[in-house]
């Protein structure tokens, strides 16, 4: 019977190591990403043995699921509270935004396992992966990614309302990004990382990078990633074998022309974090390469930047709180930009030669890159952008509460509100629409506006009892001013959050006011003016009667106020308000 425990011992750990294969590592071909079912089930059987995981949902996503987070923290706290206290940093993972990317996924749950298993949970980091964000998308399993190298099964880039996830972040649309948010404001990572995998052109790279664009990001958080942080990731990687290089996205066609840095505006995760003062990266695996490349490649970048952020957590918490005073006291912000061709870097950078031949489909030319002539070459890396619209910010805005939607999103990011304490008539600055631009088809369910041209006036407004103060001392004041400012580029307003205002809601028959504008001629000597110099300088106006008609009523009392008024106001000088 003794001789017997040691094999029976040795078997039992046999067993049990096996069980904790992931269903990528257990595929004979390392070309299978695991379903739903497999990662939760994966993760809950991992937690039961590990007292320093924790598995905690968040929501409910719009498929009817909730969003887990799994939290690895080697001394078994999992109070975000008392982590900050203990002056611990949060490391944030997310996978699966695009279920048809799933190397994340899969290396996510290797990496817990050998970090808990191996007992090398970092000490002064808590690290958060988000299982599978667009659960949505990952039960809607197939082959849509066509041009992608396996695996041989994954799931759609749409979630259940075939949104897509990564272009959600400001309007939030989906159930999905209402948990995502709820995560990060209840956990306030310093790193975020979101794991991807790349389209585009042909090279020899498994891996490219996209980080937050400098010109974009917090210079004090921009100096300390640009400097430090990215260099060594870059280093680190080529030394396991997966040299890096920025994210491809060509200037003309082919990345031997020059590559231009991507510019992650608000709307994809890593431009939200940014309005957070979170240091954020994400990883494209090339879509050609194998699959299980792809996972490995994922997994050693995610071990580095691990390994990093621990080695430099004292100085990660202090750049964060200095990024956030700084943008405390913040007084102009920019709210849109555009790449800088005119100033460039080089980089060098392995790719395929490219080529045209005749398509077998068309019978015309065709793009094509051939693998057995790679070359090195430096080529330019458009990598600076320069702001082109800016605000300054008010002291405060005011917000009606009958915007509902904004007023719960600002609550969800923490962002501090007073409310009105009675009705007020306050003295401040409001926006009109002057004009903008609208596309004739939607993106992502939604009119983008753009080009907005606005004409500020100070006027009295009344407010009601309840309505939103919303003071710019917080360190937040990005996502507040690149919220609200509606020449925004992911503005609310962009986001058709305010379009009622657009629209006019009285008029006039014309045989009636006809009789009350000729009183209103007869009266005033000024409006008479200007209609006489509008028609002297504009034929077509002058000939007319309706054109006519309109412009007295538009310089009216009769006409409305708040026809193409923004509804936030904007507060310039610190009044004393009677507050809840």
């Amino acid at each position: 019977m003794k001789r017997l425990v040691p094999a029976l011992l040795a078997c039992l750990f046999f067993v049990q190591a096996k069980a904790q294969l992931t269903p990528f590592e257990k595929s004979s071909d390392k070309n299978y990403t695991a379903t739903y079912a497999e990662i939760i089930t994966y993760y809950n059987n991992l937690a039961k043995q590990y007292p320093q995981m924790k598995l905690i949902n968040y929501g409910m996503t719009d498929v009817g699921k909730p969003l887990t987070l799994v939290v690895l923290s080697q001394d078994k706290i999992f109070d975000p509270a008392l982590i900050k206290k203990q002056n611990k940093r949060v490391l944030l993972i997310n996978n699966g935004i695009h279920p048809g990317e799933p190397e994340g996924i899969d290396a996510s749950m290797m990496l817990a396992r050998d970090l808990l298993k191996n007992n090398r949970l970092p000490k002064d980091i808590v690290l958060c992966f988000i299982a599978v964000y667009n659960i949505d998308g990952c039960l809607n399993r197939g082959v849509s990614r066509i041009n992608q190298n396996g695996p041989r099964a994954y799931g759609f880039r749409g979630n259940y309302r075939n949104l897509d996830l990564n272009r959600d972040f400001i309007k939030a649309d989906s159930r999905n990004a209402w948990a995502f948010e709820k995560i990060l404001n209840t956990w306030q990572p310093e790193i975020f990382l979101d794991n991807h995998t790349s389209d585009g052109a042909d090279y020899q790279y498994v891996m490219t990078l996209i980080e937050t664009q400098k010109d974009k990001q917090n210079p004090i958080l921009a100096e300390y990633t640009s400097k430090t942080l990215s260099p060594e990731l870059y280093k680190r990687m080529a030394k396991s074998g997966y040299e890096m290089t920025p994210y491809v996205e060509e200037r003309k066609g082919t990345p031997d022309s020059g590559i231009v840095a991507f510019l992650e505006i608000p709307r994809f995760a890593t431009g939200y974090t940014a309005q957070h003062n979170i240091i954020s990266y994400i990883t494209e695996t090339h879509m050609l390469k194998p699959f299980d490349k792809r996972v490995y490649a994922t997994y050693d970048f995610m071990v580095h930047l691990i390994d990093i952020c621990e080695r430099d957590h004292n100085l990660l918490g202090e750049l964060k709180h200095k990024a956030d005073e700084q943008v405390k006291n913040q007084k102009t912000f920019a709210l849109n930009w555009e790449v800088d061709w005119e100033h460039w870097d080089t980089l060098t950078f392995k790719g395929y030669a490219a080529g045209h031949k005749t398509s077998e489909v068309s019978g015309l030319p065709r793009l094509y890159y051939d693998e057995t002539k790679p070359f090195t070459k430096t080529i330019k890396y458009f990598d600076n952008y320069k702001p082109t619209v800016f605000a300054d910010k008010p002291v405060a805005y005011v917000i009606p509460q009958a915007w509902e939607k904004v007023i719960e999103l600002f609550k969800l990011n923490n962002i501090a509100m007073r409310r009105l304490a009675h009705d007020t008539t306050l003295d401040l600055q409001m926006y009109y629409i002057g004009d903008y631009k609208t596309p004739q088809r939607p993106y992502e369910g939604h009119y983008l506006h753009s080009d907005v041209k606005l004409n500020p006036t100070q006027m009295k407004v009344k407010f009601y009892q309840g309505d939103y103060v919303v003071y710019t001392n917080q360190a937040l004041n990005r996502y507040i001013v690149e919220t609200l400012e509606p020449q925004g580029v992911d503005s609310f307003f962009a986001w058709n959050f305010f379009d009622s205002v657009l629209g006019q809601k009285e008029g006039y028959s014309d045989y009636v006011f006809e009789d009350v504008a000729a009183d209103l001629l007869k009266n005033d000597t000024t409006l008479r003016k200007k209609l006489d110099d509008e028609k002297a300088k504009n034929p077509q106006f002058a000939n007319s009667a309706r054109a006519q008609l309109n412009f007295v009523y538009h310089n009216s009392p009769y006409f409305e106020k708040t026809y193409l008024r923004y509804p936030v106001g904007r507060l310039l000088t610190d009044a004393k308000l009677d507050l809840q």
